[in-house]
């Protein structure tokens, strides 16, 4: 068919499909600016404000403030009043500003955009088929990582799930040895270790940058019940020492998720739980065509998850939406486990297995 034959509407329907994602890239950075500046927390319960109220609160500069709050109203993010006045509402403080006390956060998922050099790498690797891994990826997304799953973590982890967990609390209370596998900045760790400070606890993670930014979390806060390894899944130890054990969001990041799995079992003492956590997902890709956010979960594991997957030879490769709940179950009976229960916390992104040897 030649160009001269589409349909003129269809042609503009489809080109305002491609322009507005570009708004979209656009829009992000501007979302990563306000987070990153504190403008959504100072416009959170200031009402309608002009940029000269907002630079007088904030000692940056109006004219910037006034496009960049010009932008976030053509957006839809703000409230826009005559007088150019602008406002944040309660709705998209909890989205926006209220990283402590809102489980539906979001601004620290916009962390700015791949550098260059980091482009070029993940173009290279259709060539290759090799990807990078998060340590390749640098300290950048080691941070969005852990902001982007902060939220659930730090209010829902300790106070709601692990009591859904048999006999989980109370080994914890009274002194256990626990593990987060893929600890990242060490959120689930953190809330863990201050939580029950009888118990000692051991992160592992590949990524140097990642653990670092743990260190760090570990010194604010004066624990001395955890240890950190700069280890990939397979360096747990050989025989049973954990009673519990953690991997959350990271099984599908993994080259070798098998060999993990069947590590996590040689360290499970007989009576341990290991708790994963992994994103919602079915086995079908039409099924997930549902989800109105698919085309962001791809994204997210050509340009991370699948790419750390595959960041070494015979990787496997399983990506973002990889590790459904077949899969799951699967794989951990494959690796010597004999009990698997799933668990909806109603986690938007993600589901709970509670896995047993």
């Amino acid at each position: 068919m030649s160009h001269a034959d589409i349909d003129p509407d269809e042609l503009k329907r489809y080109s305002f499909s491609v322009w507005s994602y570009k708004m979209g890239e656009m829009v992000s950075l501007m979302i990563h600016i306000g987070d990153r500046l504190g403008l959504y927390q100072a416009l959170d319960g200031a009402g309608a404000v002009s940029a000269a109220e907002l630079a007088e609160k904030t000692g940056l500069k109006e004219r910037w403030l006034l496009e960049w709050l010009r932008g976030q109203a053509a957006a839809r993010l703000l409230n826009y009043h005559d007088g150019d006045r602008f406002e944040l509402l309660p709705v998209g403080a909890a989205v926006l500003a209220d990283e402590a006390g809102s489980l539906s956060f979001a601004a620290g998922a916009f962390s700015g955009t791949m550098p260059p050099e980091t482009v070029d790498k993940l173009v290279d690797a259709f060539k290759t088929g090799i990807g990078l891994s998060y340590q390749d990826l640098g300290p950048n997304a080691a941070h969005r990582t852990e902001r982007m799953l902060g939220p659930w973590t730090r209010q829902e982890f300790v106070p709601n799930i692990l009591p859904a967990l048999d006999g989980v609390v109370e080994k914890l209370d009274s002194g256990a040895v626990a593990a987060d596998v893929g600890c990242g900045g060490g959120v689930a760790l953190m809330a863990m270790a201050s939580a029950f400070p009888d118990t000692e606890f051991h992160g592992y993670d590949p990524s140097q940058h990642a653990v670092d930014r743990c260190q760090e979390k570990v010194a604010e806060q004066n624990l001395d019940n955890v240890k950190l390894f700069v280890a990939s899944g397979e360096s747990v130890p050989s025989d049973p020492t954990y009673d519990f054990l953690i991997t959350f969001d990271c099984i599908h990041d993994m080259t070798r998720p098998g060999e993990v799995i069947s590590s996590i079992r040689k360290s499970m003492k007989p009576d341990g739980t290991w708790l994963i956590k992994d994103i919602r997902s079915q086995p079908d890709f039409k099924d997930n065509m549902r989800n109105p956010l698919l085309a962001m979960f791809y994204g997210f594991s050509v340009s991370a998850c699948m790419s750390s997957a595959l960041s070494e030879p015979g990787g496997a490769g399983l990506g973002t939406l990889g590790f459904n709940p077949a899969v799951a179950e699967r794989m951990t009976k494959e690796g010597g486990f004999s009990r698997f229960r799933l668990h909806d916390f109603e986690d938007p992104s993600n589901l709970y297995y509670e896995v047993r040897p």
